[in-house]
């Protein structure tokens, strides 16, 4: 209990400093509300507009900063994989993978390009779907592989339920990619299954 509290005064901290302006209402006060009526930062970044105008203290100069957070994450993380930059580590890859895709209320199947010394070629979201899964052709990956002169893979899509458990159908589908992308002599590194504030690798639990 304890910890979650000091978890929660930082978050009214750092919410207070970010929605400081637009308002006779307190940043702090509104702050407190939002985390008490969202439950979570994240909640009351993602939460519709007329739940977050409905809040005492909210109007549209500190719905615009709430708007803009997400965004910002977004790009932050993106740049932090930028094209020509080597990958070092998984915790990078996974959290530029985060910022991308955790959010999303559709399934989404992207892929990240690598050439032979690990560094970034490009990343593209190849497929979309609903939150009921989504279709992923192996032709199209091994095209856009070819076309940008990949020499390896890490695939990610989400699960908008959150659960980053694979599914048989995503273990399925990792098998006939990586059989398609070694025709060609490109190796497929991992798969990220992205849910909320966890991610899975398909590499580490040796199904690749």
């Amino acid at each position: 209990m304890k910890n979650a509290t000091h978890k929660r005064l930082n978050d009214v901290q750092l919410l207070t400093t970010l929605i400081g302006t637009g308002s006779s209402v307190s940043a702090g006060k509104s702050a407190m509300q939002l985390l008490r009526r969202f439950g979570s930062l994240r909640a009351v970044l993602h939460a519709e507009t007329a739940d977050l105008l409905a809040c005492n203290g909210i109007g549209r100069a500190r719905l615009a900063v709430l708007r803009a957070l997400p965004e910002l994450a977004r790009r932050y993380y993106s740049q932090s994989l930028p094209s020509g930059e080597t990958i070092r580590n998984p915790a990078d890859t996974e959290a530029f993978l985060q910022a991308r895709m955790r959010h999303l209320d559709h399934e989404l199947f992207c892929c990240l390009f690598l050439d032979n010394r690990h560094r970034v070629l490009g990343f593209d979201e190849l497929f979309r779907g609903t939150i009921d899964g989504t279709s992923v052709y192996p032709r199209e990956v091994v095209k856009e592989a070819l076309a940008i002169n990949a020499a390896a893979v890490i695939l990610a899509h989400n699960h908008p339920s959150g659960v980053a458990e694979p599914s048989q159908a995503d273990e399925r589908i990792t098998r006939r990619l990586k059989s398609a992308l070694d025709l060609v002599d490109i190796r497929l590194l991992d798969h990220l299954i992205i849910g909320d504030g966890k991610a899975t690798s398909l590499a580490q639990r040796g199904l690749i």
